[in-house]
C-alpha cells in the first residue's frame, strides 16, 4: 500500500521544494480526493492535484513539468525558478533527459479548495469604471434617519426651542411656528470580498471597488474572505489607490488561496465588534459562493447576517451569464436569507448595483 502512495507523497514533496505552498492537509486531501473520485486515468489525478494544491495560473507550467516528472518515474533536478523553457530531469537510471514544457491553458478560476495557501502579489484595478461611483456616492448611497433634528419648512414636529426664542423677541406673537425634521445620514456599508483562488480573475477589481467605497462612503468596513478573515479597512483609508492596494496586498496573506467562505463568515460574526458593524448596515458579499466544504456554516452565517443587517446582498460573477441560476447547495441554501443575488463580475456592475439599492429599497 505504501508503494502505491509513494508518487502522491513525492509530488507534494517536489512541489514544496520548488517553492509551492503545500500543507500536510492539502496532501491528505489530494490523496482522499483521488480515492473518492476513483481516478480512471492520470488526467483525473492531475485535475485533483491542480484543485487541491490551489496552483496559481502563472505557475501552471512549473506544476505541469513536476507532475509529469513524478508520475513518469522521474525526479526533477532543475531549479523551479529557471527561465529556460526546458526543464532538466533525472531518471532513476541517472540519465538526464529534457522535458518540454507545454503551453498552459487559460485559467477558468473555478477551482475551489479549502486548503490554505499563503502568498502575496500586486493588485491592479480598472479605475475608470469606479469614477461614476465616486462622483455619485454621496447622493445615491443608502441613507437612514438620524436621532438629530434640523430646521425644515415642512417638518413633522414643532421646533419648541426656536419657537420660544422667537416668542421672546416678539412679545409672544408668532406668525409662523418653526418646524423640524430628523436628519438623515448614510448607512454603514460592510463589504466582504472573496479573495480565494476561484476569484483570482476578479479580486483586483473587487479590491479596487472596496477602496473607492471606503473613500466615498461616510462609514464603510471591508473584510477579505479566503481561508481566513482579514480586516483591511485601515489600509484602504489611504487616499492614494496604489499605496492603499499595496498595503492590502501585504496584509492579505491568503489571496488566491483556498476557499472557506462559511468559516470566514462565522469568524466575522464571532467577533462582537465586527458583528456590531453589520447591525442596521448594508452588507454586500462579493463572492462566487463556491463553498467546497459543508455549506451549513455558510448558510447559518448568512441567516445571522440577514437578521443583523438592513439589507444583505450577495454579488457573484456567475450572475453575469443571462442564463444563470443558483445550483450549488451553498447558493441555494442562502437564497431565503438574501435581499438580492446580483451580478458581481465587474467593478462597473457592482457600482451600478450598490448605487441602485437605495432606490430599489
Amino acid at each position: 500500500m505504501r508503494q502505491v502512495l509513494d508518487p502522491f507523497f513525492a509530488l507534494a514533496t517536489a512541489l514544496r521544494q520548488a517553492g509551492f505552498a503545500v500543507s500536510p492537509d492539502q496532501t491528505i486531501g489530494f490523496i482522499e480526493a483521488v480515492g473518492v473520485l476513483g481516478a480512471r486515468g492520470i488526467n483525473d489525478v492531475y485535475l485533483s492535484a491542480l484543485a487541491l494544491f490551489a496552483i496559481p495560473p502563472e505557475r501552471r507550467e512549473e506544476f505541469d513539468a513536476i507532475f509529469r516528472a513524478i508520475f513518469a518515474g522521474q525526479l526533477v533536478a532543475a531549479d523551479a525558478d529557471s527561465d529556460d523553457d526546458d526543464i532538466d530531469a533525472v531518471e532513476p537510471t541517472d540519465e538526464t533527459i529534457e522535458i518540454e514544457v507545454e503551453e498552459a491553458e487559460e485559467p477558468t478560476g473555478d477551482e475551489a479548495t479549502a486548503a490554505e495557501r499563503l502568498a502575496q502579489r500586486a493588485i491592479q484595478t480598472d479605475r475608470d469604471a469606479l469614477r461614476v461611483f465616486r462622483d455619485q456616492a454621496a447622493a445615491r448611497l443608502p441613507r437612514r434617519l438620524s436621532y438629530r433634528r434640523q430646521r425644515s419648512r415642512k417638518g413633522d414636529r414643532i421646533d419648541l426651542r426656536r419657537a420660544l426664542k422667537a416668542a421672546a423677541r416678539t412679545d409672544g406673537d408668532l406668525m409662523v411656528l418653526p418646524q423640524s425634521r430628523r436628519k438623515t445620514r448614510q448607512r454603514r456599508i460592510v463589504c466582504l470580498v472573496d479573495v480565494s483562488g476561484s476569484m483570482k480573475d476578479r479580486s483586483d477589481a473587487l479590491l479596487g471597488f472596496a477602496h473607492t467605497l471606503v473613500q466615498s462612503a461616510e462609514k464603510a468596513e471591508v473584510f477579505t474572505l479566503g481561508t481566513r478573515l482579514t480586516r483591511i479597512t485601515t489600509g484602504l483609508q489611504l487616499s492614494d489607490q496604489d499605496a492603499a492596494l499595496n498595503r492590502v496586498a501585504q496584509s492579505v496573506s491568503d489571496i488566491d488561496g483556498g476557499t472557506r467562505i462559511g468559516e470566514a463568515l462565522q469568524a466575522y460574526l464571532a467577533v462582537p465588534r465586527y458583528a456590531g458593524f453589520a447591525r442596521g448596515a448594508l452588507v454586500v458579499v462579493l463572492s462566487d459562493g463556491l463553498e467546497r466544504d459543508d455549506p451549513a456554516a455558510m448558510i447559518d452565517a448568512s441567516a445571522r447576517l440577514s437578521r443583523l443587517a438592513w439589507r444583505l446582498h450577495w454579488l457573484t460573477p456567475l450572475a453575469a451569464d443571462p442564463g444563470f441560476a443558483p445550483k450549488t447547495a451553498g447558493l441555494m441554501g442562502i437564497l431565503p436569507w438574501l435581499d438580492d443575488l446580483g451580478d458581481g463580475s465587474t467593478a462597473q456592475a457592482i457600482s451600478d448595483h450598490v448605487l441602485g439599492i437605495a432606490r430599489a429599497a
